[in-house]
């Protein structure tokens, strides 16, 4: 079972499952980073509190989060076949997961920042730091093992959001898993597939606890 062929399709599973996580993610925290800092910001608690601008960015945040990703994903089909001209594929997929990772990652953003002593921000704002210089120099560099954890689990989540994607042809080894092991009840293939998404899940573990451990300073 296991011939040339096959393996050659399992290492494929694996580079595209590693392409859509990893491409989703950055993508992801281009627009979730911002979003959590707005939210950080504007809470009532925040350095600029704006009730408007947290209400809209919750509610948005709330109702994608709600959303299971597989509905999602069937949902988005005519935007990502606008975006990328089809709706299969490892290309494809990365459109609905970030999507679906943005507001998750935001909502971890927020409450990273959040877990700053607001002692440390007062002290900044009584030096006269400007809202941008608090955001980059004090949130952001107080919160970063925060963050880099968060990451970490945002990592593992959206690997599994790819797998999930298989079921309606969205490539790597969710894909493979489902033709081969659900459809074709091949087991064996099945098994390896599970396993090697589980050795993904525990190498990006692994990388984001030892950065986060490096970057900690109650640690040094």
């Amino acid at each position: 079972m296991f011939d040339q062929e096959v393996i050659n399709m399992l290492l494929r599973g694996i580079w595209e499952t590693v392409y859509m996580t990893l491409g989703s993610t950055f993508l992801g925290y281009v627009i979730g980073l911002p979003m959590g800092i707005l939210l950080t910001i504007s809470d009532k608690d925040g350095i600029k509190p704006n009730a408007f601008l947290y209400k809209v960015l919750d509610v948005i945040v709330n109702i994608v989060r709600s959303v299971p990703f597989l509905i999602l994903l069937i949902l988005l089909i005519p935007f990502t076949r606008f975006v990328v001209g089809k709706s299969y594929g490892s290309t494809a997929t990365i459109v609905p997961l970030v999507i679906a990772a943005a507001p998750f990652i935001g909502r971890m953003v927020e409450s990273s920042l959040k877990e700053v002593d607001a002692g440390v921000v007062e002290a900044a704002k009584s030096m006269g730091a400007t809202t941008m210089t608090i955001i980059t120099r004090v949130l952001l560099v107080e919160s970063r093992t925060s963050l880099i954890n968060g990451m970490t689990i945002t990592l593992g989540t959206i690997l599994g959001y790819s797998a999930m994607a298989g079921t309606v042809g969205g490539g790597g080894l969710g894909d493979i898993a489902i033709r081969y092991g659900y459809y074709r009840y091949e087991m064996p293939i099945m098994i390896v597939t599970v396993v090697l998404l589980i050795l993904l899940v525990q190498i990006f573990q692994t990388i984001g606890m030892a950065i986060s451990n490096k970057l900690d300073r109650r640690k040094k």
